[in-house]
């Protein structure tokens, strides 16, 4: 993802979920997905996916079980 492209998604998180505090963050290991970060905790990952002339991004985010509050 470009700069610019990564700067647009950013924003449109920071406004869609009301919090300044989430960042994307260009990964080394490839170039069609970003980490995204609450504050300076990772929570996820950006995949960017072109089909048929068609532009989309998916946020995929594990929860793990032991990160659940109790009952």
């Amino acid at each position: 993802m470009q700069p610019s492209e990564i700067s647009r998604v950013q924003r449109y998180l920071r406004e869609k979920f009301s919090n300044p505090r989430l960042r994307l963050k260009k990964r080394d290991t490839t170039e069609d997905s970003v980490e995204v970060y609450l504050g300076d905790e990772f929570i996820g990952v950006i995949y960017r996916d072109e089909d048929e002339g068609e532009l989309s991004y998916a946020f995929q985010m594990a929860i793990l079980e032991m990160d659940l509050p109790e009952d």
